[in-house]
């Protein structure tokens, strides 16, 4: 559980490529499915993105992940594909935001952990997602080493998590929800379905 409240952990599996991908995740139980229309191992197309956006449940979000993009593909790809949010890494301003905002979809704001603990909402995001200091890289960091976001806030933690060190990470941040891509590989960009579903178990486990 999370924030000490009844609502269940929510997480999000991202970088999916594949239709076993996607319907392992669904299957899983996650609450959220992310797809990387950015330069990266994991890169799709807003064409496939909406095949596979096709077969995700309404209940469940999908989400299109851009990085220094310029507005008018995130756009565009958003439309395309048929992306329920969009999570944004990079140094988009307030400006950005807002006018994203006017369609409607849910916008994850993406932060690297640092000096600086930024607040859910800060630049009208609905969610945070609050990512390594070297975000990508896959590498666990440190969560305990200082206060991150505030009780009741819409937070992801993500960066290195695993199905090994997730309840770990969990109960030392107490976060609404985590983010996981290359922890649930089985090489760079390539899912392993028992580790998309070792992971949502064990984020969910009691203790």
């Amino acid at each position: 559980m999370s924030n000490n409240s009844s609502e269940p952990l929510f997480i999000k599996i991202c970088g999916l490529k594949t239709e076993r991908d996607v319907d392992t995740a669904v299957e899983a139980g996650a609450d959220a499915i992310g797809f990387v229309f950015t330069d990266s191992p994991r890169q799709i197309d807003a064409a496939t993105a909406a095949r596979l956006v096709r077969r995700v449940p309404e209940h469940v979000l999908t989400v299109g992940v851009f990085r220094k993009d310029p507005l008018d593909f995130v756009r565009s790809s958003a439309v395309e594909s048929g992306i329920g949010a969009v999570q944004l890494h990079g140094p988009e301003d307030r400006a950005y935001y807002d006018a994203l905002a006017s369609a409607g979809r849910t916008l994850i704001r993406a932060a690297a952990f640092g000096d600086t603990v930024p607040r859910v909402g800060e630049y009208g995001e609905d969610m945070l997602l609050l990512d390594a200091p070297i975000p990508g890289s896959g590498i666990a960091w440190d969560w305990s080493s200082k206060p991150l976001a505030a009780p009741g806030e819409k937070w992801l933690l993500a960066g290195g998590l695993t199905p090994d060190n997730v309840r770990e990470a969990v109960a030392a941040t107490n976060p609404w929800g985590v983010d996981v891509s290359s922890g649930v590989e089985h090489s760079r960009g390539v899912k392993d379905p028992a580790l998309i579903t070792a992971f949502v178990k064990a984020a969910r486990a009691e203790g």
